[in-house]
C-alpha cells in the first residue's frame, strides 16, 4: 500500500509532514484528493498553543475543497470525480441540541482538521454526506474559501436584522472581512472597521466599508461613534480579548445593543456585568456554521464580491507547509493556501 504525506503541527516553529499509509473509503464514505486546503486563524492560535479547545500536537485541514477519488459501500459511484468541499463538523444527532437543528453546538461535536485529522494530506476518508458538491462556475480557489465565510455568515444570521443598523466589526482579518461583507448585503446602514493593520484597513475600504479605524488612534473610539452616526446596534468581535470585550461594552454599544463574540479568546475574559445589565446588553456566541450557512456562503463566493488577490496572502506547496503557517502567522496575511499537488504533479 502507498503511503501519502500528512501535516503534523507540534507547534509554530514545529510543522512537520509525516508518512502514513493510504486509506480507503468505507461504507457510507468517500476518499478525496484535496487541492487546496486554507490556515485558519484557529490553526495558528492553536499552533501557539492559545487555543482553548485545540491542541497540539494537531493534524491541520478544516478548510478544504477536492476531489472524490472512491467511494464506499451504500455512495452513490457517480460521485467519483465530484469537486466537493467540506463540512467539518460532525455530530451525533440525537442530544438536545442537535435535536433543535443547532448541530454546530452539540454535545459532542468533532471538527475534523481541529479533533480529528484533518485534509493537508494527499488522500482523507469522510463521510459522504459531510462533502458539498461544488457548482462548476466556482473555481477551486474560490471554493476553499466557503468554510471562513460561513462563520461570518451564521454570526450575520444570529445578529438579527440588520437592515438600518449600525455595525462595528472588530478586527479586519479573513473573519472580519467577510462579516463586514455580510453585513453589508444584510442591509447594514453604517459598517465600520476596526483593526491597527493598515493593509488591512485598506482592504476592507475597498470592499465597502463605510469607515476604518486604527483602535490604538487616541480617538478612535470618538471616531467609530463619528462615523456610525450614534453608537452601535451590532459589534461583531472577533479578536475577542479583555480589550475588545470591554471597548465594545463600554463605549461602541447602543443601550440594548448586541455583542456578538465571533473570535476565540486565547484567556478567560472579564466582562463588566452592571453595563451589561443596566444597558440590557445582549452577548452572543458564535461557534462555527451550519449546513445552509456553508451553502448561502458559496452563493455569496458565485457572486464574486471580491478578488482573489483580495483575501489570498499567499499559495504554499504541501512541501513548504512549515513557511505557509510562519506566513499565517504575519500581521498582513489574511488567508494563505496550502497546495496539495504542485504543479508538476
Amino acid at each position: 500500500m502507498t503511503d501519502i504525506r500528512r501535516v503534523v503541527v507540534n507547534g509554530i516553529d514545529d510543522v512537520v509532514i509525516k508518512e502514513e499509509p493510504s486509506p480507503t473509503a468505507g461504507p457510507g464514505e468517500a476518499l478525496v484528493e484535496p487541492t487546496l486546503v486554507g490556515i485558519c486563524g484557529s490553526d495558528v492560535h492553536a499552533a501557539h498553543g492559545r487555543h482553548p479547545f485545540v491542541p497540539v500536537p494537531f493534524e491541520p485541514g478544516h478548510e478544504a475543497v477536492g476531489r472524490i477519488v472512491e467511494v464506499g459501500a451504500g455512495v452513490d459511484p457517480a460521485r467519483v470525480g465530484t469537486r466537493v468541499i467540506v463540512d467539518p463538523g460532525a455530530h451525533c444527532g440525537h442530544c438536545e441540541q442537535c435535536r433543535s437543528g443547532r448541530f454546530n453546538i452539540c454535545d459532542s461535536v468533532d471538527v475534523f482538521g481541529c479533533l480529528s485529522p484533518g485534509a493537508m494530506t494527499d488522500l482523507f476518508v469522510l463521510q459522504a454526506d459531510r462533502l458539498i458538491p461544488i457548482p462548476d462556475d466556482v473555481p477551486d480557489e474560490l471554493a476553499v474559501l466557503t468554510e471562513p465565510m460561513s462563520t461570518p455568515v451564521h454570526a450575520v444570521g444570529r445578529a438579527g436584522d440588520l437592515t438600518g443598523k449600525r455595525v462595528v466589526v472588530i478586527g479586519a482579518g479573513a473573519i472580519g472581512t467577510f462579516i463586514t461583507i455580510c453585513a453589508i448585503r444584510a442591509g447594514a446602514a453604517a459598517v465600520v472597521v476596526q483593526d491597527m493593520v493598515a493593509s488591512k484597513l485598506d482592504r476592507v475600504t475597498r470592499l465597502g466599508a463605510t469607515a476604518v479605524v486604527d483602535p490604538t488612534s487616541p480617538s478612535a473610539v470618538a471616531d467609530v461613534v463619528t462615523a456610525l452616526g450614534g453608537k452601535a446596534n451590532v459589534v461583531f468581535d472577533t479578536v475577542a480579548n479583555e480589550a475588545t470585550t470591554a471597548t465594545a461594552i463600554r463605549s461602541f454599544l447602543v443601550k440594548g445593543g448586541r455583542l456578538m463574540v465571533v473570535g476565540v479568546p486565547a484567556r478567560p475574559v472579564m466582562v463588566d456585568l452592571a453595563l451589561v445589565q443596566d444597558n440590557e446588553l445582549e452577548i452572543i456566541g458564535n461557534l462555527m456554521f451550519l449546513r445552509e450557512d456553508m451553502l448561502a456562503a458559496l452563493e455569496i463566493l458565485r457572486s464574486r464580491p471580491f478578488t482573489i488577490d483580495d483575501i489570498v496572502s499567499g499559495v504554499f506547496d504541501v512541501e513548504a507547509a512549515a513557511a505557509a503557517f510562519h506566513a499565517a502567522d504575519a500581521r498582513e496575511s489574511v488567508k494563505v493556501l496550502v497546495r496539495m499537488k504542485s504543479e508538476s504533479e
